[in-house]
């Protein structure tokens, strides 16, 4: 490895480093006083950077508000899309319900008290996470040779999203099992 590449790699990590800290910070101070009260200069404070360092990483409170969230949407789209082959679409859904709920961080908690303490951001990530089970719609039609549009995936999908979003108030490891099971069951009914 080249000292450059060793520069590079450090400064890369040094970022993400400073990008997690600007996010725990946002939370933190986001679940204390709350979405409105909470000012950049406050976020800049608690992360120990300057405020232009959150907007450069963070254009936006929402932005911030919503990071950790975007991250969890993010996984699960990856974990349907780029799934081992032979591996069906339920596969894959069991395989991340299982890994991404085996334990609960402190950011997973302190990003659902700030979701359900305000209704807009609430309903900002139920939209974004709409988006990833429309794709999980669309792949779970290519592989029954369906339309997106027909009942059997719709269904599917709906079940699926309200299992991830009552996961995410109830990630004990019986419900998990108890979900996994649920869709599985009712999928196996589907037409």
């Amino acid at each position: 490895m080249t000292s450059d590449a060793r520069q590079d790699g450090l400064r890369e990590r040094g970022k993400a480093k400073r990008r997690d800290a600007i996010v725990r910070a946002a939370l933190k101070e986001f679940a204390d006083r709350g979405f409105d009260a909470t000012t950049i200069a406050d976020i800049a404070a608690e992360a120990e950077v300057s405020p232009r360092t959150v907007t450069l990483y963070f254009p936006s409170k929402l932005d911030l508000a919503l990071a950790h969230f975007d991250g969890f949407t993010s996984e699960l789209a990856a974990g349907l899309r780029e799934r081992p082959e032979g591996w069906t679409i339920l596969d894959a859904l069991e395989h991340w319900l299982r890994t991404r709920f085996t334990e609960t961080t402190e950011l997973d908690e302190l990003s659902d008290r700030i979701l359900e303490a305000d209704p807009r951001l609430k309903g900002l990530a139920n939209s974004r996470l709409a988006e990833v089970i429309q794709e999980g719609t669309r792949l779970f039609a290519e592989e029954t040779g369906s339309s997106p549009d027909d009942f059997a995936p719709r269904l599917a999908a709906a079940a699926a999203a309200g299992i991830v979003s009552e996961l995410c108030h109830s990630p004990e490891p019986e419900n998990v099992e108890a979900a996994i099971a649920f869709i599985r069951a009712g999928v196996a009914t589907l037409p």
